[in-house]
């Protein structure tokens, strides 16, 4: 029997799933780009990410996606604090053998409006890009 466990080197987020969407917002970062001053110093949780993740660990950056519908936004780095992987367990209790990650994180990097498009166009995977 193999293990299913994924290595990621993207943490790629759904506002529900613990994206700033409030802070990380595109028409606002492109008249007025976000700073890494903005975040600076702030832990964020991420949750409820299907199958067993590992993340890269601080000090070793991890990219930061925004995932809308479907679509991948790059936005730039995270430095991985914390992650949490347990079964997914349906109201019933009987367990199906999913798993769900989830952890913290700060953000180390934030790319300027138009080296984030270009990046979001080249290392999204094919057709997932927010800007195709």
């Amino acid at each position: 029997m193999g293990s299913q466990i994924e290595l990621n080197d993207t943490l790629q987020l759904t506002t529900e799933q613990g994206f700033p969407a409030s802070l990380l917002d595109l028409a606002k970062h492109r008249a007025t780009p976000v700073t890494l001053a903005d975040v600076k110093g702030r832990v964020f949780k991420f949750s409820n990410k299907s199958k067993v993740r590992l993340f890269h660990l601080d000090p070793v950056r991890v990219y930061l996606a925004h995932n809308i519908a479907g679509k991948w936004l790059f936005w730039g780095q995270a430095l991985i604090q914390s992650l949490k992987i347990e079964k997914k367990l349906p109201e019933n209790g009987a367990w199906d053998g999913d798993w769900l990650t989830s952890g913290t994180y700060l953000i180390s990097a934030i790319y300027d409006p138009e080296y984030q498009e270009a990046f979001t166009r080249q290392e999204s995977p094919p057709g997932k890009s927010y800007f195709s």
